[in-house]
């Protein structure tokens, strides 16, 4: 599936299911709640913490998938065609970054 079939998906699922969108500063807040919930599984999988028993239960890549929808959700609601976004934001690090990390002696040690 590519970017833009992922968000017609999203606004069909809305208007079959979801009523409406929520409003764009609600699904803000819920967009930075999910990646608080995915920040969480990464502290403990892949930093310090450890993990509660409630913890063990979470899906990291459903959690990955809730920021994705939310995000899509925000996309179709301000008029962001994020397939064309994308393309033009990886552009844009090609050419401002094409070396930039190739000679960053901190990435090659």
């Amino acid at each position: 599936m590519d970017i833009s079939e992922a968000q017609d998906k999203v606004d069909k699922w809305i208007q079959t299911y979801g009523v409406r969108y929520f409003s764009e500063l609600t699904n803000m807040a819920i967009l930075t709640e999910e990646v608080g919930e995915l920040a969480r599984v990464m502290a403990r999988k892949f930093g310090d913490q450890s993990f509660k028993k409630s913890d063990l239960k979470v899906d990291m890549a459903d959690e990955m998938a809730d920021v994705l929808w939310v995000l899509i959700c925000l996309a179709n609601q301000t008029g962001v065609d994020l397939e064309d976004a994308f393309k033009r934001n990886m552009d844009k690090k090609t050419k401002r970054d094409n070396t930039r990390h190739l000679n960053n002696n901190k990435l090659t040690k």
